[in-house]
């Protein structure tokens, strides 16, 4: 028996299989595994289902009642209402097409509006499906080549390619405290570092103008005791513009990036961001002109003199990988003015200025005073009445430094 003349033996079974009794059904279910040959659950399932197995007729596909004649009317409406999904689209194409025929701004015969006014959101969406994917291709092509001249001049550098033991590399990067809202103007500390001292520099500015950006960085490069001969900021706007890049030029500095979406690139600014800022301003919102010249009497005293003459780092001296386990070696903590009096790059003039300067200072009177600028910060930040008041703020007893904001 072939499976045509299965199919039709079954079907002939099922009608009586339906109407049968349990014991009736194990019967006809004996009768149908022997002389078919099937599988007794398959023959169960098979004879029990209540739908026929009669061949389906194809039912032949009308007419699209949306043609591409609407399209264009569609695109314009979607144009003119600044592009939203088919849900928002379709009431606004309900209640406002009349109004748009009158005013002349959108020509569709009544037959077309009709179709338009009873178009589901569903079906607006798939007739706007191509011009989406259009547009979203322009944008991405637009946004990704918006200064493609420039990008072309400054090349990438990886975290690997650096030599450590070269004074005067610095990373850049933009640290912002805007809390949990980033509109308007909030203040953006320009962080830097030298990759092989580890010497920090911070200046606060507000907002992320390219001209504020430049000149936070000339005032940084002013406080570096070293000169500076190669800058490598990330890839914000910021940073990558004619501003920094013509100051780049006349200075004499070579300038790279890293590359989109690798913080790693920038790996050392990167740890000095959440070290020496994060930690000590926290992450609350920074809005007003009293804050910034705080947080600036901060950096440009107290804080930089702390982290570069009292804080240690800790240099990696070799990495290797063995079947799957990576393995580190460090080279003994120094602070970074003890990088700078060790290196031979070294001028002796600075070496004698450091050294001059580590004499005079106190690490504890610099540590109360830290404390003493944060405790006005604080009192700043509360006496803004567009802050939130439940934001606390939480102080390390053993360093009495700032730690990370928390909302309670």
């Amino acid at each position: 028996m072939d499976m045509h003349s299965k199919k039709q033996y079954l079907q002939s079974v099922q009608k009586e299989y339906l109407k049968s009794k349990k014991f009736e059904k194990k019967k006809l279910l004996d009768e149908a595994e022997r002389r078919t040959g099937m599988n007794r659950k398959y023959l169960t399932r098979r004879l029990a289902a209540k739908t026929q197995w009669e061949k389906q007729t194809v039912r032949r596909r009308c007419g699209r009642e949306y043609t591409s004649d609407l399209i264009a009317p569609l695109v314009e409406l979607w144009d003119i209402f600044d592009e939203p999904c088919g849900q928002r689209l379709k009431p606004l194409i309900n209640d406002e097409l009349e109004r748009l025929r009158q005013f002349d701004e959108i020509w569709v015969s009544d037959q077309q509006a009709d179709k338009l006014t009873k178009m589901s959101s569903k079906t607006i969406d798939r007739l706007l499906e191509h011009e989406k994917s259009t547009r979203i291709i322009e944008t991405k092509y637009k946004t990704k080549n918006r200064t493609p001249l420039l990008y072309e001049k400054i090349p990438t550098k990886l975290s690997d390619e650096w030599d450590r033991n070269f004074l005067g590399q610095i990373q850049i990067d933009a640290v912002e405290h805007c809390g949990q809202s980033a509109q308007g103007d909030y203040c953006n500390t320009i962080s830097t570092t030298d990759i092989s001292s580890h010497w920090w520099e911070g200046e606060a500015i507000m907002g992320k103008g390219k001209a504020r950006t430049l000149e936070a960085i000339k005032a940084i490069q002013k406080r570096f005791p070293i000169a500076w001969h190669e800058i490598h900021p990330d890839n914000g706007t910021s940073f990558i513009n004619y501003f920094l890049y013509d100051y780049s030029q006349k200075e004499g500095l070579d300038f790279s990036r890293s590359r989109p979406y690798h913080k790693n690139d920038n790996c050392f600014v990167e740890q000095k961001n959440s070290r020496c800022v994060r930690r000590t301003v926290g992450h609350v919102r920074y809005d007003t002109l009293k804050e910034m010249n705080i947080l600036n009497d901060l950096y440009q005293n107290e804080l930089r003199l702390y982290k570069n003459f009292f804080q240690p780092v800790m240099r990696l001296e070799m990495k290797e990988r063995n079947k799957g386990h990576v393995y580190r070696r460090y080279q003994p903590a120094q602070t970074p003015y003890q990088y700078l009096m060790e290196s031979t790059a070294t001028p002796s003039e600075v070496k004698k200025e450091l050294k001059k300067q580590y004499d005079g200072l106190n690490p504890a009177e610099l540590k109360r005073r830290i404390t003493m600028k944060l405790e006005l910060l604080e009192r700043a930040y509360k006496g803004n009445q567009y802050h939130d008041s439940k934001v606390t703020f939480l102080f390390d007893p053993t360093t009495a430094f700032r730690l990370p904001a928390s909302v309670t």
